[in-house]
């Protein structure tokens, strides 16, 4: 017998060997019998390893090889709190996560001796100040008004919001403290596809409620849309607007998975789906397949609702499908409300992974170009647009809104105020806080009271600190934020302002054919209003 062999069933020999030869004296020395219990229990496992067929390591080194499984299940832990430095993103970094903790309970967020960052890095982002600051701005007053000329019912949104997240993927507990916050401060809350659940309801929070591909809530006995339903929800004053989602930025173009053990009761009732299998949204709508069959779809459920804002939502995907829903617009006259455009880097559903790191444009490119595709459509003044994709901070805010966004949504920077971890276990059904979960027992440690005061908090003291920032531009308010306000370095040596870094289009530019480069003029030539594919050029 080889000395590698003897290694390696070495602790399991002496085990077995311990125990067995320990039942005789077990009478007499009572002490034995811990030791005998435990090496009797380990022996056992030693087994089971070596008659197991699944796991290599444990059938050649018994008993030792589940130490392998075990600091390999803990792994993401054990980095999170004693490996990971401040600065490391995975998906959010310590001192982002603090930020938000700190500011959802009050508590100061100050930094003292200077900062961490390096920058002379290349990729680091600062807003430039004036030489004349402003005073500081109310926060209070930090909103935009979403409605277009087609819209009889316009809503006043603040520029932060709760982005969307569902009933279902997130606990009752987690939406009653989310909508409560959402409440206190004067926000909205996006509920998500999962429909408008009775937790949504119960404080009175503004909802913007997102109809996905699979009409939860709004659907007939085949999972297709139901206008009368639909206008017997959408007409409820607590619900603002209306978004339809496209894509969303954790899986575009895959669609939706509630595991079947999360389907509880309520959510079968909630969504109008049967209980026992996995709650699954198409990737694709039924109720339209061209840009011009989703306009008339936007404009029946404006007209359903009652005039209320009516949008859409997406993580931009080939640019001539966006631009072929801009060319629908400008043939038939029929205009979204608002447009939010999620980033790949979103992230609060559970997706393949690859779909997390290969698919679908990051936010900053997709809100620019569906920025520019308005503005040189002459339609941008008609029509808002949101932003959400990683935005937990008031420079996070300041950047989008510099590329154009009017808005910003934040899904995960809500869940960290409610308690959220970053343990990475929301499909699961065992998250540790009880915010991603359906598990009473577990959303039980979410106290509502005490997180709506936190999402409230967390939402005032981001938008003071960005009354605070802009105020050192000396600017009065969010929309006076333009791409000359914000700088990146390019290399140890350069730096340049965001309206140096990107290309902005001109009002009316592709409308007139004078577009200077080469991508906008051809994405525009192959966008198409009947048909989402690609013309030939």
């Amino acid at each position: 017998m080889s000395l590698s062999l003897l290694n390696r069933y070495a602790f399991f020999a002496f085990c077995v060997l311990f125990t067995l030869l320990s039942l005789p004296f077990l009478g007499a020395h009572e002490w034995l019998w811990a030791f005998t219990l435990l090496t009797g229990v380990l022996s056992l496992i030693g087994c089971n390893d070596l008659l197991q067929t699944r796991q290599a390591v444990r059938r050649n080194y018994p008993i030792l090889g589940n130490i392998r499984y075990l600091v390999e299940g803990i792994r993401p832990e054990i980095r999170q709190y004693l490996l990971e430095a401040d600065g490391d993103k995975l998906p959010f970094s310590r001192a982002q996560r603090s930020l938000v903790y700190a500011r959802a309970k009050n508590q100061s967020a100050d930094k003292a001796f200077g900062t961490l960052s390096d920058v002379y890095r290349s990729d680091f982002e600062f807003i430039s100040h004036s030489m004349l600051p402003a005073d500081h701005s109310d926060p209070a007053t930090f909103r935009v008004t979403v409605g277009g000329p087609q819209c009889s019912q316009p809503y006043s949104a603040s520029v932060f919001n709760i982005s969307a997240m569902s009933f279902g993927s997130l606990s009752a507990n987690a939406i009653r403290a989310l909508n409560q916050g959402a409440k206190l401060g004067g926000f909205y809350h996006d509920t998500g596809e999962g429909s408008i659940s009775p937790y949504h309801r119960e404080h009175g929070g503004d909802l913007v409620w997102e109809l996905g591909s699979g009409y939860f809530g709004c659907r007939d006995e085949n999972g297709r849309f139901d206008p009368q339903r639909f206008a017997e929800q959408a007409q409820n004053p607590q619900v603002k607007m209306i978004e339809i989602k496209l894509s969303q930025g954790a899986k575009p173009g895959h669609g939706g998975i509630l595991p079947m053990h999360k389907v509880t009761e309520e959510i079968s009732l909630t969504r109008g789906v049967p209980m026992g299998v996995d709650c699954i949204s198409p990737a694709r709508h039924s109720a339209f397949s061209t840009p011009l069959e989703m306009l008339q779809f936007i404009a029946q459920l404006r007209e359903l609702s009652g005039g209320k804002p009516v949008g859409f939502k997406l993580c931009l995907g080939h640019p001539w499908e966006f631009m072929g829903i801009a060319k629908a617009m400008l043939q038939s006259g029929i205009l979204p409300d608002f447009i939010v455009v999620d980033g790949k880097e979103g992230g609060t559903g559970a997706a393949p992974l690859e779909f997390t790191d290969h698919i679908g444009v990051p936010l900053r490119e997709g809100l620019l170009f569906a920025h520019n595709t308005l503005v040189g459509c002459g339609l941008r003044d008609k029509i808002r647009l949101g932003a959400s994709g990683k935005i937990v901070s008031a420079f996070d805010i300041a950047a989008v809104m510099a590329l154009g966004a009017d808005w910003a949504n934040s899904a995960r920077g809500f869940m960290f105020a409610i308690g959220c971890i970053q343990s990475q276990s929301c499909h699961t059904n065992k998250c540790p806080t009880g915010v991603a979960t359906q598990d009473k027992l577990r959303q039980r440690a979410l106290v509502v009271p005490d997180k709506a005061e936190r999402v409230h908090s967390f939402h005032r003291n981001t938008l003071k600190a960005l009354a605070e920032m802009i105020a050192a531009a000396g600017l009065d308010h969010p929309s006076q934020i333009q791409a000359k306000h914000l700088v990146r370095r390019m290399s140890a040596s350069e730096i340049k302002l965001y309206s140096q870094l990107h290309v902005f289009l001109k009002p009316g530019e592709l409308l007139s054919g004078e577009i200077s480069g080469e991508f906008y003029p051809r994405m525009w030539s192959m966008a198409r209003a009947d048909s989402f594919e690609a013309a030939a050029v």
